[in-house]
Formats: structure tokens, C-alpha cells, sequence
């Protein structure tokens, strides 16, 4: 059952227009406080200043020197991007992940912020 963040009330789905249908995976609206709650396309992880997670949408990853041959990789046409534009290799700790990314780690207050601060991201509804 999906419960809003903001009072915990019950989510109920609501219809997209045709360019939300582009954006979203679903929006929600809490029954109680009418708050808007998004889930946003894996696709647009890989828009933004900043690395961040592609299944989870965190920006807590860390760089890794080489590839480790336990956690799994995440591959897929946009990783093959990120790779052949010399991207470097980020590691999630929280799926245990690895990724290919050109974009650089947020700064440290980014990542302690609200969007950082949960495993999902901002905006992610679970």
C-alpha cells in the first residue's frame, strides 16, 4: 500500500495527461492532504548536474576504481552511451549496483539533503 510522505495518509492513482504519460511511470494524490506524489521514468535518472543511481535515483554512489566482479552491472543502449563517452564507473550502495555515468558525484551537501537522503530520490514514491 502506497502512503504519502507528507501525512502518511492512503495514495490513490490518478489519470495523466499525454505528456505526463511521457515523464511519469504514475502519479499519485494523497486522499487526505491532495499532495502529488510522482514516479518518474527510469530514463530521466540519466538527466541532471549530477550521478545518480538508475534503479533506485539516489545520489549517494560512490566512485570506483575498477570494475567488481560480484555486484552486478547494469547495462543496457544508455549505459553503452555513458561508457563510450568516457564515463567513469559509480557503484550504489544501496542495490549494489555498478553503472557507467559521465556526469560527476553531487557535493556532499546535495547528498545529505531531502532528495539524498532516502534511497529513492526525490519525488519516488515506493
Amino acid at each position: 500500500m502506497r502512503t504519502c510522505t507528507r501525512c502518511g495518509g492512503r495514495l490513490k492513482r490518478i489519470h495523466r495527461t499525454f505528456a505526463e504519460r511521457l515523464a511519469y511511470l504514475a502519479i499519485y494524490e494523497c486522499r487526505d492532504c491532495q499532495e502529488i506524489n510522482t514516479v518518474p521514468r527510469r530514463f530521466r535518472l540519466h538527466f541532471g548536474a549530477y550521478c545518480r543511481c538508475p534503479q533506485c535515483g539516489t545520489f549517494r554512489v560512490v566512485r570506483l576504481k575498477k570494475r567488481d566482479k560480484i555486484d552486478p552491472m547494469d547495462g543496457g543502449f544508455l549505459h553503452l552511451l555513458e561508457r563510450m563517452a568516457g564515463g567513469h564507473i559509480y557503484h550504489c550502495r544501496y542495490c549494489r549496483l555498478q553503472f557507467y555515468d559521465r556526469r560527476g558525484l553531487a557535493p556532499e551537501s546535495d547528498s545529505r539533503s531531502g532528495a539524498g537522503a532516502s534511497p529513492r530520490g526525490e519525488g519516488i514514491v515506493h
